[in-house]
């Protein structure tokens, strides 16, 4: 008698498939190959190549012919790759190339081409623009600018605004171009002021008059980081909430608020995104890119965020989430990013 278990047969100490053809590969294997397809993030190109390589022409039929998901068999005379599928998997071959060439680019170049990504991506990604403007210091993003005109003969500026229209346009514009002072000096006097009056315009204002309100745009796109995280603190012990809690709904400016208070809440947060259950290509990306800008500057408070706000360790994270070479590359970044 045959045992029959994914159309895979026992018979005289052989293993057959339903075509009575010889095979090799057990139905763990498969499965392994299977999983190894299926990745969110990578491939699992080790357990793939020993497998494929083990694999004659029967195996490959029985594994074709169990995986639905992969392989469409819609009244063909053959089992056809799901072109989503297909595209999906050849998008997650490059995440590793792309991780190497953005950990080995000038991060001038890789910031200028972020920049343009940004707002060419379908929606606009306002959110990356200000991470880039706001969570670089003055002379990184400056660099990133002499970049841009270099391999795009525009500048930063002019690129913003041809792109964004109204209050977007504005204090877009005024991020990229801003070269703010880095020193410790603040002034007492002034966060004080400074935090009244974004305290008067969040809460005496409709939101629609907060993005025309010029002392708003004033105050987060000209004051050093410095003196925006004491303002920061200064609106939480005023008010008993925190500034950006109370522009939930105006996203560009709390976006804003995060980057220049609190880098690693946000970078935390792009994380947790691109690591859910269905998160988009671009959050995907997400993952890649904050990896690898942040691995020589703040992985080490990112991550400790991390495990405070999700309560799981970020490199476990990681490794449940990704697959293959651009796992393994990811969870080396954030070690070293947290032993500098």
């Amino acid at each position: 008698m045959g045992e029959r278990k994914n159309t895979i047969f026992v018979r005289m100490g052989k293993k057959l498939n339903k075509e009575g053809e010889k095979i090799t590969t057990s139905p763990e294997e498969c499965e392994a190959l299977r999983k190894a397809f299926s990745g969110q993030h990578g491939v699992e190109e080790k357990s793939m190549l020993e497998i494929l390589v083990k694999c004659n022409l029967a195996d490959l039929t029985t594994f074709r012919k169990n995986s639905p998901y992969i392989f469409l068999d819609d009244g063909y005379c053959f089992e056809k790759w799901d072109p989503f599928h297909m595209k999906s998997l050849e998008i997650e071959f490059l995440r590793f190339q792309r991780a190497v060439i953005q950990r080995t680019m000038h991060p001038w170049e890789r910031d200028a081409l972020l920049v343009r990504k940004s707002l060419e991506e379908n929606p606009p990604l306002y959110n990356l623009l200000i991470e880039l403007a706001c969570t670089r210091t003055s002379d990184e993003f400056l660099g990133a600018r002499k970049a841009f005109q270099c391999l795009y003969s525009e500048s930063v500026e002019e690129f913003v605004a041809v792109r964004v229209e109204g209050f977007k346009r504005r204090l877009l514009v005024a991020l990229v171009s801003t070269y703010r002072y880095e020193g410790k000096r603040i002034d007492e006097a002034a966060i004080k002021l400074e935090c009244h009056k974004l305290g008067r315009a969040i809460k005496t204002d409709q939101k629609n008059e907060i993005e025309n309100d010029d002392e708003v745009l004033r105050i987060l796109t000209t004051k050093s980081k410095n003196h925006l995280q004491t303002i920061h603190k200064c609106y939480k012990e005023a008010y008993d909430s925190n500034l950006e809690e109370d522009l939930d709904d105006i996203q560009i400016l709390r976006d804003t608020i995060n980057c220049l208070c609190a880098p690693p809440i946000y970078f935390s947060k792009i994380l947790d995104t691109a690591m859910s259950v269905c998160p988009t290509e671009q959050e995907m990306e997400a993952l890649t890119r904050v990896i690898v800008t942040r691995t020589d500057v703040d992985m080490k408070d990112i991550a400790k965020e991390f495990n405070r706000k999700y309560g799981a360790p970020l490199i476990e994270r990681i490794k449940v989430a990704a697959l293959g070479n651009y796992r393994d590359f990811l969870v080396a970044l954030v070690k070293r990013g947290m032993a500098n």
